[in-house]
């Protein structure tokens, strides 16, 4: 083999092995709970985002779910707390 194709292959051997390490430490950080947690109210957080409005481009309305109750937010330009809403009946 040239020397040229040697070195290429060597330098692809090595992007593999690097590659694949870091799949392994992101499959046992997932297994051990550091993975990304899931939008929307999954189970374990305490706030999540229920829904999102667009009221112009600068303005948004949130409504935001912490520990069972929810709240109507307005940001963009003043940020307001428009309300608590009632907490839903448990299911």
């Amino acid at each position: 083999m040239p020397t040229d194709l040697t070195s290429i292959l060597t330098a692809a051997v090595a992007l593999a092995a690097v590659l694949g390490l870091i799949w392994l430490a992101g499959r046992l950080a997932r297994a051990g709970g550091m993975g990304m947690r899931r939008p929307n109210g999954a189970k374990g957080h305490v706030l999540a985002l229920e829904e999102s409005l667009a009221l112009d481009p600068r303005r948004r309305l949130l409504l935001v779910r912490c520990e069972g109750r929810r709240i109507l937010l307005m940001t963009g330009g003043t940020d307001l707390v428009i309300g608590w809403l009632p907490a839903d009946p448990p299911a």
